[in-house]
C-alpha cells in the first residue's frame, strides 16, 4: 500500500497571527510536523501544500517537497481540508503518480512524533477499513450516556437510551477525534468525497501531550507541554 503524506498549511489565520510559522519553544510551529513526518519511516512520500511563500519557503528549507503552489481559493476561511487534500491527490494524479491512501498531518497538533505516524499507518494497513483517526478518550463525565439534549423543554439522554447508566464502570469507552492524524483510502476522498468512507478504525494518542492550537490559550498550553517534555 503506498501512502501520501500531507501536510497543509495557510498562510492566514485569525486566531493567532501567523500562526503557522510563529516560533513555539525557538522553532517555527510548522517545523514540529515536518520533523515528525520525515522521520515516519512508512510514508512513500510526503508534500506541502500552501499558498503563502513564506511558509513554502520554510517547508523547502527543512526538505518536504512543494511541487505546487496551493490556489487562493484553497486558501480562504471556508476552505476544507477535503478539497485541499484532493487537489494534491488530483496534481500527482495528472503525473501519473497514484497512491493507496493519504496521511493528513495538520500543524496545528505539534507533539505527535514519528513513531506515531508509522503506528497508526501499521494499523490502517492491517485494519480493512476505508480510514483511521487518531483520537482522545472521553472523560467518564462527559461520556454520551451521560450527555443529555433538550426535548420540547425535558432532557433526553443523547444516545437514546431509555434509562441512565448508573455505574461508571458499566460505562462504554468514547472517543473524540484529536486532529492529529487523519489516514484515508484515495478512493474514498476522491469518490465518495469523505475522510471517514463506511468503516473508520483508531488510535489513542497521549492526552498528556495533546493540545490543537487555534487560540493563545492553546498557545500557551502548547508551550507548557514543550517545557514539560524538554525536563
Amino acid at each position: 500500500m503506498k501512502i501520501l503524506g500531507i501536510i497543509p498549511a495557510r498562510g492566514g489565520s485569525k486566531g493567532i497571527l501567523n500562526k503557522n510559522r510563529k516560533l513555539l519553544g525557538g522553532i517555527p510551529l510548522l517545523q514540529y510536523t515536518t520533523t515528525a513526518a520525515k522521520g515516519a519511516k512508512m510514508l512513500d512520500e510526503l508534500v506541502f501544500t500552501s499558498e503563502d511563500d513564506t511558509l513554502i519557503g520554510l517547508a523547502r528549507e527543512q526538505g518536504i517537497s512543494v511541487p505546487f503552489k496551493r490556489p487562493a481559493h484553497l486558501a480562504t476561511d471556508t476552505a476544507g481540508s477535503l478539497e485541499v487534500v484532493q487537489h494534491a491527490i488530483s496534481f500527482y494524479e495528472n503525473q501519473g503518480v497514484f497512491f493507496d491512501a493519504i496521511c493528513l498531518l495538520q500543524v496545528t497538533t505539534p507533539f505527535r512524533n514519528a513513531k506515531m505516524i508509522d503506528a497508526a499507518i501499521e494499523r490502517f494497513k492491517k485494519s480493512n477499513c476505508d480510514s483511521l483517526i487518531s483520537v482522545q478518550k472521553v472523560p467518564h463525565q462527559f461520556n454520551p450516556h451521560w450527555v443529555f439534549e433538550e426535548v420540547n423543554g425535558t432532557l433526553k439522554i443523547a444516545t437514546g437510551e431509555s434509562e441512565i447508566i448508573k455505574r461508571r464502570q458499566e460505562l462504554p469507552d468514547a472517543y473524540i477525534r484529536d486532529g492529529a492524524i487523519y489516514i484515508t483510502k484515495t478512493e474514498t476522498l476522491m469518490r465518495y468525497n469523505s475522510f471517514f468512507g463506511n468503516k473508520t478504525t483508531f488510535i489513542e494518542t497521549d492526552a498528556l501531550t495533546y493540545v490543537n492550537i487555534d487560540t493563545m490559550e492553546d498557545w500557551e498550553k502548547a508551550e507548557t507541554i514543550l517545557k514539560l517534555l524538554k525536563k
